[in-house]
């Protein structure tokens, strides 16, 4: 008898932070379990992990995928894992975009000494983001907070708030969801107050475009709801021209109207200093995610959304 063939190991490029492994993990189980492949993830080091410098200042789009990508594209890695938020909105040439699984709730959410919320904290306090989008945002609210500029992975972050060094930190929660952390949330955020990133919550799984293994990605993790809101999301962004490090907040959600399902989409394009906002909705059907996001995104432009969206390096509030 010839001996049956092993299954080839299945290699998913993944960054090497305890979050990115952590979702890359979740994406490599439900993998390894549908397609009845071995799965082995495979660390790529991006530039966003190296430079210590700020979003805005690198420019935001592409410095977590970049590496990834080529990575996939040399043949090192079979599938990529991304935070759909850092992902471009230009097509990739030679990738798919294979699948979008069900997404993490998408809310921002603050962690804080003493497990304050941002409101009870006292004015002046040192609250550290990366993102312009927070930072815009967090200025309207008008509660005196003095923003200031963090990287890092979730530990290095939360450390600065247990150390004393700031006195809260904002992040998405669907990163503390994954890291199993949600119990060091102080406060999660309303998208009445603070619109996440378009795609915030949700990832990314990429094939080679030419690769078979596209259908069976998809098959085995893509949810069609997900894909129809961090479409529209997408969409609008690029109307827009805004990149990931952009102050601009959106978030679609599946909501029944009277015609059954629609998307219902939220955006805002902030002055960085918050002074200054274009906050609109607008809701259509499932069936045309990018048709939605277009429209609100001309909507947008004809108020004046395009000479707000500024990504200079953030400056503390004081």
């Amino acid at each position: 008898m010839t001996p049956a063939t092993s299954p080839t190991t299945l290699r998913v490029g993944t960054r090497a932070s305890a979050l990115a492994r952590a979702q890359s993990g979740q994406v490599a189980a439900r993998l390894e379990q549908a397609l009845g492949r071995p799965v082995q993830l495979v660390d790529v080091t991006t530039e966003g992990d190296v430079s210590r410098a700020s979003l805005a200042a690198l420019g935001g789009t592409g410095v977590f995928v970049s590496a990834l990508r080529d990575a996939l594209l040399r043949g090192d890695v079979d599938v990529a894992v991304h935070s759909l938020k850092d992902l471009p909105t230009a097509p990739a040439q030679g990738i798919a975009l294979a699948a979008v699984p069900v997404r993490e709730d998408p809310r921002d959410v603050a962690v804080a000494r003493d497990g304050l919320t941002l409101a009870e904290l006292p004015t002046g306090s040192r609250v550290g983001t990366g993102a312009p989008r927070r930072v815009a945002q967090l200025r309207a609210l008008g509660i005196g907070l003095d923003l200031v500029d963090v990287r890092g992975n979730v530990d290095t972050r939360i450390g600065k708030v247990r150390s004393g060094q700031l006195d809260a930190v904002v992040l998405a929660r669907a990163g503390l969801a994954r890291l199993e952390r949600l119990d060091e949330i102080s406060e999660v955020l309303d998208p009445l107050q603070v619109l996440p990133a378009a795609g915030q919550g949700a990832l990314a799984v990429e094939c080679r475009a030419d690769d078979e293994l596209v259908d069976a990605v998809r098959q085995a993790l893509d949810d069609p709801r997900t894909r129809a809101c961090v479409t529209t999301e997408r969409t609008l962004l690029a109307v827009l021209e805004a990149g990931c490090a952009a102050p601009v907040g959106a978030l679609a959600e599946v909501a029944e109207g009277e015609q059954g399902e629609e998307l219902w989409l939220r955006a805002v394009a902030s002055s960085t200093d918050g002074a200054v906002a274009v906050r609109r909705s607008a809701s259509g059907p499932t069936t045309d995610p990018e048709a939605l996001g277009r429209a609100l995104a001309e909507e947008m432009i004809a108020d004046g959304a395009a000479d707000l969206i500024d990504i200079r390096p953030i400056a503390s509030s004081k």
